[in-house]
C-alpha cells in the first residue's frame, strides 16, 4: 500500500480479534464448499480480518469491520467471500470476488476495486482529500456523466474497476459507479470533487 494508506490504517484503524475461519474448514468442505475457497477465506482473514476503518463517504460507510465468513456462490459469478457486515441495512453486501477484487453483490456481483487494498487506498484518499480541499462538491446522476475529466489522470493505487479516482492540476475526483451498475439505477451514480488542493493535497504520500 502507499505510505498514505499505511498511515491511515495506523492512525485511523482499529484492530479487533477476528474469528478463526479454519475451525470451520471441515464443516464447510462437508457442505460442498471447495477447499481452495476455504483457504482463500483464511488468507483474507489473516491479511485483513479484524480491521475496522472510519466510514466510507459512499455505500453507507462500507463494512463496519473487514471480516470474512462462509464463502458464497452466485450462479455465473463463482465463489465470493463476505468482506464484512454492513453498518446499516443495505440491498447488497460487501464481497471479495473470485479474482480477489473487492466489491458489492446482491443477486449478481459488481467489483469496485481490483483488490481489498484498493478499497483501503480509496478510504485513505477520501479522508486526506476531505482534510485539505478548499471545497467539496457532490454530483449525482447525469451531472456525473457530464464531468469533464480531460487533463485528469487515474489514481493507480486505488486499483479502480467500477469506481475510480482521478487527479487533476488542483483537484481530486472520486466517481462511485458501483451502486448504479449493480442495481441498474443511474440515479445512484455519484461523484465527489475535492478542489483547491496544493501538491501535498493532491498526493499526500
Amino acid at each position: 500500500m502507499s505510505s498514505r494508506a499505511r498511515r491511515f490504517v495506523e492512525v485511523e484503524g482499529v484492530h479487533v480479534r477476528p474469528q478463526d475461519i479454519l475451525r470451520y474448514r471441515d464443516v464447510w468442505i462437508g457442505h460442498g464448499i471447495p477447499a481452495a475457497e476455504v483457504d482463500r477465506a483464511a488468507a483474507f482473514q489473516e491479511c485483513w480480518g479484524g480491521l475496522a476503518l472510519p466510514p466510507a463517504p459512499f455505500y453507507e460507510g462500507g463494512p463496519r469491520i473487514l471480516d470474512t465468513d462462509c464463502p458464497e456462490q452466485i450462479p455465473a459469478e463463482g465463489w465470493l467471500l463476505p468482506a464484512g457486515d454492513c453498518r446499516v441495512s443495505m440491498a447488497y453486501g460487501f464481497m471479495v470476488g473470485p479474482d480477489g477484487a473487492f466489491g458489492i453483490a446482491a443477486d449478481r456481483w459488481t467489483p469496485l476495486h481490483a483488490h481489498t487494498a484498493g478499497w483501503v487506498e480509496s478510504l485513505a484518499l477520501a479522508a486526506h482529500a476531505r482534510r485539505w480541499a478548499k471545497t467539496i462538491t457532490k454530483l449525482t446522476g447525469e451531472a456525473v456523466e457530464a464531468l469533464d475529466l480531460g487533463g485528469f489522470e487515474p489514481v493507480p493505487e486505488v486499483q479502480g474497476v467500477t469506481d475510480a479516482w482521478w487527479r487533476g492540476a488542483d483537484s481530486l475526483v472520486a466517481v462511485y459507479r458501483g451502486e448504479s451498475v449493480l442495481l441498474d439505477a443511474p440515479q445512484c451514480l455519484e461523484a465527489h470533487v475535492y478542489s483547491g488542493l496544493d501538491e501535498w493535497g493532491l498526493q499526500g504520500g
